[in-house]
């Protein structure tokens, strides 16, 4: 089973200077490593030339953002497993090993995600990943580990191999020719949950997504994208939007009227707490969602909608002080 690292990047000399050593270090030699360079300015191509020569680069002439970068790029490796890795994670020893033999073991499962923890707090679970993801009915997410912004240490509560909704674009292992199946990610997202997107068509054909414990990495959460910045905000609501419209198997019009409620409570908090950049973030999302929504009824239509998408109510009531889960 012929497995590749794939990490994208676009100007990242300090993150690779910093993060690459250890992919290096802790893959087997069987296994190759490729740079997919998305156009970058700085000095990335150069210093990986220079320092890590058995490093595969695919360089693109342009910067294509998370979702047309990674669809670019794998066309041009030669693998029946590829993990997709982020250029700010940590790898540790015999990170691979427990994921194939998951693959080997389980036909079905096309996607597979190792524990995330903080790079900085290595006793706690990553913000973006932790043990897994899932969504809410509102297409939320939130993970094993992660609920809104409380994070959870890593006692061993989450030491399983367990189905799950999402494996973090941070770092998952996927099958190259589900990869290829579900026509890879969706270029509208450019980049946030365009993951999500493509896991959740996945699992519409049949397929699993699993998380692996003995396979630990660590996330310099926000390395690429700060959560202070306002695009972060707009992407995240817009392919929210996005994702719900084309995925979800459940009557669209109270779904989305509803939520749309929800995210304008949401922009009042963010009003009075992150300033109005942020506000406005989630206005201009709903713009950019009601631009594309013929595009995304077409799409709606024509995928398979198998699954409901939430094995909770919403995650709206954890945020709202509640702090507990209504289960259906």
């Amino acid at each position: 089973m012929k497995t590749a690292v794939a990490i994208l990047n676009w100007n990242g000399f300090s993150l690779l200077n910093k993060f690459l050593p250890s992919v290096i270090k802790n893959t087997p030699n069987n296994v190759d490593i490729y740079i997919i360079d998305n156009g970058s300015t700085d000095n990335s191509v150069n210093f990986i030339k220079t320092n890590f020569p058995s490093v595969k680069i695919i360089n693109l002439d342009d910067n294509y953002g998370f979702a047309k970068g990674y669809n670019l790029g794998i066309k041009k490796i030669n693998a029946d497993i590829i993990c997709l890795l982020n250029n700010d994670v940590e790898v540790t020893s015999n990170w691979i090993d427990p994921i194939i033999k998951l693959f080997k073991s389980e036909k079905n499962t096309a996607i597979i995600q190792p524990k995330l923890l903080d790079y900085n707090n290595r006793k706690m679970f990553d913000y973006a990943g932790a043990a897994g993801g899932f969504l809410d009915k509102f297409g939320y997410p939130y993970c094993r580990g992660r609920i809104y912004d409380n994070i959870e240490s890593d006692d061993g509560q989450y030491d399983d191999i367990s189905k799950i909704f999402w494996a973090c674009g941070a770092c998952f292992f996927i099958r190259k020719e589900i990869f290829e199946l579900v026509n890879g990610f969706d270029e509208n997202y450019w980049a946030h949950m365009e993951e999500i997107d493509l896991c959740w068509r996945t699992q519409n054909l049949g397929y699993h997504i699993k998380y692996h414990y003995e396979s630990i990495v660590y996330h310099l959460n926000a390395g690429t994208l700060n959560a202070s910045d306002p695009k972060k905000t707009y992407f995240n609501f817009r392919n929210q939007l996005y994702t719900l419209t084309k995925n979800c198997k459940e009557n669209l019009f109270l779904l989305l009227f509803f939520k749309f409620f929800i995210d304008l409570i949401i922009s009042i908090f963010f009003l009075l707490t992150k300033g109005i950049k942020h506000a406005l973030a989630i206005f201009r999302a709903y713009i950019s969602f009601y631009n594309k929504l013929r595009q995304l009824m077409i799409l709606r239509k024509n995928l398979n909608r198998e699954i409901i998408h939430y094995n909770t109510y919403s995650i709206i009531f954890y945020f709202l002080g509640l702090k507990r889960l209504k289960k259906v």
